[in-house]
């Protein structure tokens, strides 16, 4: 049997590795193997020491407020019992099917806790915890590929201090107050370590199936991009053994298979809906989508800013050693292998559409990737192989000090006094060149504390003030809450350090202007709202607008009411409108927001007059012939409203219209083929409005119209599917091997 051998400096065989799902986990783990734990213990209790400050409630900066409000959402439809995979989302981006659309695991799970301790609680403790223990994730899955024991220590020792220049890796500074918040990646830098140990193990032992399956189909739900990395190692781990290529190849199918069915509650929905989640353009064509090139990427590796960006590269030493091991290894140990090829397949990819072109192309998905953060996969592989350079400078150190004290000194005591000394020196030698990455990484938790804290005695202040207007938002409804863009004053009108904007989102406000936060359609152009244009107002639902004391609407509105710093306008409209279809465009995901800014900056909606979309080849039409753009015509608004009702949280909208003619009902609601409309009860199809909202056809007359939002029905079919994934996996995993075949005589 090909497969990992028996190293010298291993104290077990990498065949006897362990895993939190197999009996073997504390089998092989005594006295001496209980040591490599300490360390382990102590780099993750410091971690959660210096963090502690996560746990104090306040408002997020980043992305992690999106995710704490997904926790919300997830926790409240748990309590009503209600599937949160089927529900509306409507705070961001004009509302979507986030919980399809987006990896929204970790959100249920935790949401799941939160209906015992509070959402928001949950969600902290969660940060908490994923980022201090993910050193004890990275020790297990070491074992589990096979590493020695202090190997692994090294590793997982290691982890808490990788810093590098994107900050989006599997880095601290990617999921602190003061970082970016990639709540969903943290959630998968538990699952991916164990993933690619377990699929890895799984090519040669059986035995492993079932975890390396339940491992990859959970990543893949924690965060797409991830998933990614679990799914390509499948792939290319049966290659790396040439010998045994049959039945690795065998495994790898069986492996990619019964992953592809666990995760297909997920995969699912995305595929057969993926033509209604956006694409982000905003960010095409840049470095964020593209990825950094090889130059760049290259660069920082060999200046150590992948793993030590701002202090002394003692992890890239430590890497660069571990590289060097690994090749030597190459052909003896394939497990070495297994090492390089993630480290290398990874950071290839991150190099990008910036590098290859439109040969990335064969990717699936690639359109939706944002190739730098696949530098994540680069930094897992490099802990390991920091590992490795670890150990073979400790086993290196000894050498030289055996030998210079052999020589050196005459007596056995002298020599091994003399090796004391040299190992100590060495030690002293690797504190002070590790010493500037925990400064480092102490000053970036320090400075987190102090921010949060910060945070928080602004809100005990000012929030009181703003939740007055809120409350009110709140009785009033009838539409959403603009308070700037991050392009604009918004981005200097705040709670503390917190933009308005992103704090209303703490409160579960809809709102218009945290933009670029989700897949609806809607989600592209709100990021051209043209405050100063009346008719974007309309388009967007906007009812009140939330500005600093002495800022000046910049369109006609009504002063509501003022509390402390900030006053709050009414302007006359609202999440429904009633318009005239006079023109059609064309538009896919890919190019919603280019080919419906002209809409955006038209005084079309103005004049109660709007163009059809045709929506990736679906059919449209109009309430009256028109030309592909029109100029606005004075004519009197098509009908009134005479009374509306909105609760989006619920997927439900009606209004009571008089219609003069016949025209286009509008809910400024993001498109979905989920919304299904009824007019008098009666089921009527509804149609795209630029630049991406919902529209349905009314006769002229009194009419009510109701809108209902209906999720993915598939939903528990898939679940069981994935059961019967898990439960064939765990068969193939426990069947014993068929004896071989006697021939007689």
């Amino acid at each position: 049997m090909t497969g990992a051998t028996v190293r010298p400096d291993s104290d077990m065989h990498p065949s006897a590795g362990v895993t939190l799902l197999h009996r073997a986990t504390f089998r092989g783990i005594r006295s001496r193997g209980l040591r490599p734990w300490l360390p382990v213990a102590v780099v993750s209790a410091w971690t959660a020491w210096t963090l502690r400050a996560t746990l104090t409630p306040a408002a997020y900066l980043d992305d992690a407020s999106m995710h704490q409000q997904m926790v919300r959402v997830a926790s409240r439809a748990i309590t009503q019992g209600r599937n949160p995979l089927t529900m509306w989302f409507p705070y961001l981006g004009e509302g979507s099917p986030q919980f399809m659309h987006y990896q929204s695991l970790g959100a249920i799970v935790t949401g799941l806790f939160g209906t015992v301790i509070g959402p928001d609680t949950a969600f902290r403790w969660s940060v908490l915890l994923l980022v201090s223990l993910w050193p004890v994730v990275i020790f297990v899955s070491a074992r589990v590929f096979g590493l020695p024991p202090w190997t692994a220590a090294i590793a997982a020792v290691v982890s808490p201090f990788v810093v590098s220049v994107p900050r989006v890796g599997f880095e601290h500074g990617a999921y602190i107050w003061i970082g970016y918040g990639v709540w969903a990646q943290l959630w998968a830098s538990w699952t991916l370590p164990l993933a690619l140990a377990c699929s890895w193990r799984a090519m040669e032992n059986r035995r492993f199936i079932f975890s390396a399956t339940l491992f990859t189909a959970a990543t893949i739900a924690f965060h797409f991009e991830t998933g990614y990395i679990a799914v390509g190692a499948i792939v290319v781990f049966p290659w790396l053994v040439p010998p045994d290529l049959k039945a690795r190849l065998r495994r790898s199918a069986v492996l990619a298979a019964t992953s592809f069915l666990a995760s297909a509650w997920v995969v699912v929905p995305v595929i057969l809906f993926g033509k209604w989640a956006a694409i982000n353009e905003v960010l095409r064509n840049t470095p964020l989508e593209n990825g950094y090139g090889a130059r760049k990427v290259t660069d920082w590796l060999v200046t150590g800013r992948v793993f030590d960006a701002g202090h002394l590269p003692y992890i890239s030493v430590l890497v660069g050693v571990g590289v060097v091991v690994a090749w030597t290894h190459w052909k003896s140990d394939p497990m070495y292998r297994a090492l390089l090829a993630v480290f290398v397949g990874c950071l290839l990819v991150t190099f990008g559409r910036t590098t290859f072109g439109e040969v990335i192309r064969i990717i699936p998905g690639s359109s939706d990737l944002f190739f730098r953060r696949f530098l994540m996969g680069t930094q897992l592989a490099g802990l390991y192989l920091a590992g490795v350079g670890g150990m073979a400078v400790v086993a290196g150190s000894q050498r030289c000090s055996g030998w210079l004290t052999d020589r050196i000194c005459r007596s056995p005591d002298d020599r091994q006094t003399g090796r004391l000394i040299l190992t100590s020196a060495v030690l002293v030698l690797v504190a002070v060149a590790a010493y500037p990455a925990f400064s480092s990484t102490s000053d970036a938790a320090a400075r987190n504390s102090l921010e949060i804290r910060a945070q928080r005695a602004a809100e005990s202040q000012q929030g009181p003030q703003i939740g007055r207007l809120i409350d009110y938002v709140e009785r009033k409804g009838g539409g959403r809450v603009y308070a700037g863009l991050p392009t604009n004053w918004g981005a200097t009108f705040t709670i503390g350090a917190v933009p308005v904007f992103k704090y209303l989102e703490s409160r579960d406000v809809d709102e218009v202007g945290y933009t670029l936060r989700t897949a609806s359609l809607m989600t592209d152009p709100e990021y051209y709202f043209d405050e100063a244009n009346p008719g974007d107002y309309m388009l967007f639902g906007i009812r009140y607008l939330l500005l600093p004391d002495g800022r000046i609407p910049p369109v006609s509105a009504v002063r509501v009411m003022q509390s402390g710093a900030f006053v709050l306008w009414r302007v006359e409209s609202g999440y429904y409108d009633l318009v005239e279809t006079v023109g059609r465009i064309t538009a896919d995901r890919s190019n919603i927001a280019d080919r419906t800014r002209p809409t955006i900056h038209l005084p079309l909606i103005q004049h109660h007059q709007d163009l059809v979309v045709s929506f990736a080849g679906s059919p449209s039409r109009l309430t009256e012939p028109g030309p592909r753009a029109v100029a606005p015509r004075s004519l009197p608004p098509p009908g009134v409203l005479t009374s509306e009702h909105a609760v989006l949280t619920d997927g439900v909208a009606s209004v009571s219209v008089r219609l003069t003619r016949k025209a286009v009902v509008m809910l400024s609601a993001s498109f979905d083929p989920g919304w299904k409309a009824t007019i008098d009860g009666h089921p009527s199809p509804t149609m795209m409005l630029a630049p991406a909202v919902i529209g349905v056809v009314g006769e002229a007359g009194h009419h009510r119209v109701v809108f209902t939002y209906k999720g993915f029905p598939w939903y528990p079919e898939l679940g069981a599917v994935a059961v019967l994934a898990l439960a064939a996996a765990g068969w193939l995993g426990g069947r014993r091997p068929r004896p071989p075949r006697q021939s007689g005589h």
